[in-house]
């Protein structure tokens, strides 16, 4: 599963996630992208489904290129635990996705196979998305 090798610190802040993406918004190393039309937050989980229900389908032809690491900690205190003592333990991580955001990118197949592998991936994903081609200029 995802996750970073090494942090400068364990626990994060929660935070809020507001507005579009300004980066990462545009296919660019792919010719058709999945892209996010809401923001959210994807786990490490939620991208491996998706990837591997991509993979599947493509039968490993062409390139898959992920363009969303999770890179934030999610605490969790632990069931029947009263108040205070602390913030809890990292239980997982998470991906903050914002609207327009490119979450997957595909190379080297056709676009009706592409659409199709998109549509299995974002089945497994918590947030609605569309397919968008690159724009060659």
């Amino acid at each position: 599963m995802l996750q970073p090798k090494k942090t400068k610190y364990r626990k994060m802040q929660k935070g809020r996630n507001k507005g579009i993406a300004t980066s990462g918004h545009t296919v660019a190393f792919g010719s058709i992208g999945m892209r996010a039309l809401k923001n959210t937050r994807i786990t490490a989980r939620q991208i491996e489904s998706a990837r591997k229900a991509i993979n599947r389908y493509i039968k490993r032809e062409g390139q898959l290129i992920i363009r969303i690491f999770p890179d934030k900690p999610i605490t969790k205190k632990p069931i029947e635990v009263r108040q205070g003592k602390g913030k809890g333990s990292v239980e997982y991580w998470v991906a903050l996705i914002k609207k327009g955001k490119i979450l997957f990118e595909l190379n080297g197949i056709k676009k009706d196979i592409a659409k199709e592998a998109f549509r299995l991936g974002s089945a497994k994903l918590p947030i609605q998305t569309d397919v968008i081609e690159r724009v060659i200029k």
